[in-house]
């Protein structure tokens, strides 16, 4: 597999960001490039990387636009987003109901070593059930999640981009959790109707027994010999929530060892389809710090179901309200579960990184 892309990053910061210009290629295996490049070779692999140029367009350039619409043969393009440091490689799907490439090629793009680095590779295939678009998603250890919360919110800024959409829009996503609408916001933001939180234990699944109108609300499990209190939640994805430990009443997230605890928590008997964990701390009402790992991609930056499944836990053991910031280690998430409908509602950033062509 030979990797050839043009980038170029725009250098953000926690007030402001901005979009890139890009130079783009043609259908041939060498960028062409107005200044001088570096080249990275890796077994089987190669990327070719542009120097860095930053600009802030208002709206989508036409040279962005042409870009995502070329169609040369042999060749796979891509734009890369990160949610809150959680990052995807984009690829418009949009001209098949099957993903361009297998999980074992993302898998190998995925990697960051020798490949383009992401968490996931997401997918815009056409809309079915009525939805206008479809999502799908390799992890990176090519395992498919029914959805991903952050990537919901990258994919809905790259529609944007592939339908050249302007001002604030929204449209529907079949996943595999349902049907979900993000709306993208004047200031750029996205914000995301995660649907109804899912609480019946065997739904969500656990094999822990419900302890609260068929909910498993702070339960005890022992994970390698120490008790944790959980309180497990799906949306649309199964997530263990934990905000405490056997003498422990409020975690400290950043003295957490994830590496080793994760793993142990993702692959415990009580999850049959395995589960991401969020580890909590309770700053205020209103305030919650989370890391979190990840079902299949480990521990990641941000996790925006996480977050959702958080907040929902902490209003359950009545930690926190229902209108939270969430703050991850790659930023804060706004996560209110509203009692009028129900629905769990993200708000957050979607930003992005650059775009590549793939030789396939």
């Amino acid at each position: 597999m030979a990797i050839t892309a043009t980038i170029s990053v725009p250098i953000t910061s926690p007030t402001r960001r901005s979009l890139a210009s890009f130079n783009f290629f043609q259908s041939s295996s060498r960028s062409i490039l107005s200044t001088p490049r570096n080249s990275f070779k890796y077994p089987n692999s190669r990327l070719v990387a542009s120097s860095m140029k930053t600009e802030t367009p208002a709206k989508t350039t036409t040279s962005s636009t042409s870009f995502l619409h070329q169609k040369e043969s042999g060749f796979l393009h891509f734009a890369k987003y990160h949610g809150l440091g959680n990052d995807f490689i984009l690829i418009d799907n949009r001209d098949s109901s099957e993903p361009k490439i297998s999980s074992e090629k993302a898998v190998q793009l995925c990697d960051r070593n020798f490949g383009v680095g992401a968490d996931g590779v997401i997918f815009v295939l056409p809309g079915i059930n009525g939805a206008d678009y479809t999502m799908r998603i390799f992890n990176s250890d090519g395992s498919e999640p029914e959805m991903c919360g952050n990537g919901v919110r990258c994919f809905a800024k790259f529609v944007s981009q592939l339908e050249s959409l302007h001002g604030r829009h929204s449209f529907t996503i079949h996943t595999g959790a349902g049907r979900i609408v993000p709306e993208v916001l004047e200031d750029g933001n996205v914000k995301v109707d995660m649907g109804e939180p899912v609480l019946k234990a065997s739904d969500v699944p656990t094999k822990l027994s419900p302890n609260k109108d068929g909910a498993a609300v702070k339960s005890e499990i022992d994970v390698d010999g120490v008790i944790w209190n959980v309180t497990c939640v799906s949306m649309g994805n199964p997530h263990c929530v934990t905000f405490s430990r056997k003498g422990v009443q409020n975690l400290v997230v950043d003295e957490l060892k994830l590496a080793e605890i994760g793993p142990k928590f993702e692959h415990h008997e009580m999850f049959p389809a395995r589960t991401n964990t969020e580890f909590v701390q309770v700053l205020s009402n209103s305030h919650l710090k989370m890391r979190v790992w990840e079902r299949g991609a480990a521990e990641t930056l941000a996790c925006g179901t996480g977050a959702c499944a958080t907040v929902v836990a902490a209003v359950l053991e009545g930690r926190a309200g229902r209108n939270c910031t969430v703050d991850l280690p790659g930023g804060p998430l706004q996560i209110e579960w509203k009692g009028e409908d129900n629905h769990v509602y993200m708000t957050g950033s979607a930003d992005l990184v650059y775009y590549g062509s793939l030789l396939l």
